[in-house]
């Protein structure tokens, strides 16, 4: 399995009094999905948080905590043999681990940010995209309305 540091990028965003708000999360919430449900648990969001986890150049994770569940969002299921966030990902998820590499698909739930104004129709052609993960997920975040706080956080800004 592949370290934490590898991690390319781990940020919560949050509604916090009708704004979002982006934050890094601390390395302590990634060691596994509870670990990453209590850590978005921590900040004061209006609605629940999201985790928006790059695992590496071509996969991610979104994980959306309300006060009374966890749901999450693989983009590809292949990812469980290297990074430990993916596999309690699939575990919590209930799905059978894939035999190989050829098995890549998202796995886990198109509807997460449906009320937030994402539905599984425009989030679905985003995980077939060949774009790279930070890429995905900050358009993600603009059509989610808070951008340019991810680009920034990630470094897809110019300084």
């Amino acid at each position: 399995m592949v370290g934490l540091t590898s991690v390319e990028f781990a940020l919560a965003a949050f509604h916090r009094d009708g704004e979002w708000q982006v934050e890094p999360l601390s390395e302590s919430a990634l060691v596994d999905i509870e670990h990453l449900a209590a850590g978005l648990h921590r900040f004061p969001a209006d609605g629940g948080a999201l985790a928006l986890i790059g695992l590496d150049e071509d996969a991610f994770l979104v994980v959306r905590t309300s006060a009374a569940q966890t749901r999450l969002l693989l983009s590809d299921i292949t990812t469980v043999d290297e990074w430990e966030l993916a596999r309690t990902a699939v575990e919590l998820l209930g799905l059978p681990f894939p035999e190989d590499d050829d098995e890549a698909a998202p796995a886990g739930d198109l509807t997460l940010l449906s009320d937030l104004g994402i539905d599984a129709n425009t989030l679905a052609p985003l995980l077939d995209d060949d774009r790279y993960a930070d890429e995905i997920l900050s358009e993600v975040a603009a059509l989610l309305g808070f951008g340019a706080a991810f680009d920034d956080a990630v470094g897809l800004t110019s300084p």
